[in-house]
């Protein structure tokens, strides 16, 4: 029997919608639910169009985490991914799904990770740095940002006269390409 999984997003949503489609071609797993934390945030509209029911929580009901558990019961939600979600998990959440929540970092952790560190703000963060390589974490959610156990990293070469778009536009690939293999292989360690 498939697992049903939450996608947990707080922007745009591609790596939600890419996740979504490639669930559809599998029997291991279907994306069931959508949740966000902004009512402007495009992954609702991704969701709509693709059929996925998405709910948006209120920052409080968020930090309370009762609400969005009851949710995710409700829909029978077995494993729960982060893409690109900005708050921090509620120790109920994490203490409800251990080992059955992920996040992908677009950066190689331990480096470049923590508050604030997101999208731009991580490449421009890497670039300052002079960093030779950059890519992407994909770790299991803690209470802490981006210090969860790391299930893999895959890299890229930070090349000369990058910019944040150039270098970010690289480590989405990679996010494209990993991030639902990575899913989907974790979910079927479940069964």
């Amino acid at each position: 029997m498939a697992i049903n999984i939450a996608i947990l997003a707080s922007g745009n949503g591609t790596n939600a919608e890419n996740i979504i489609r490639y669930f559809r071609e599998k029997d291991t797993a279907r994306v069931a639910l959508v949740l966000t934390n902004r009512q402007t945030a495009f992954v609702l509209e991704r969701a709509a169009r693709l059929g996925v029911p998405a709910f948006c929580f209120s920052k409080e009901e968020w930090a309370d985490g009762r609400p969005v558990l009851d949710v995710l019961r409700a829909h029978d939600i077995g494993f729960v991914v982060l893409a690109g979600f900005l708050l921090r998990i509620p120790a109920s959440l994490i203490q409800a799904y251990p080992h059955r929540m992920v996040n992908i970092h677009p950066a190689l952790l331990p480096k470049f990770g923590g508050k604030g560190m997101y999208g731009d703000h991580v490449h421009r963060a890497v670039l300052a740095a002079g960093e030779v390589e950059s890519g992407i974490t994909i770790h299991y959610t803690d209470e802490h940002y981006d210090e969860g156990t790391v299930i893999c990293q895959y890299r890229c070469p930070v090349l000369p006269g990058d910019t944040p778009e150039t270098l970010a536009a690289r480590v989405h690939q990679l996010e494209y390409a990993h991030y639902p293999q990575v899913v989907e292989q974790l979910v079927q360690g479940l069964s």
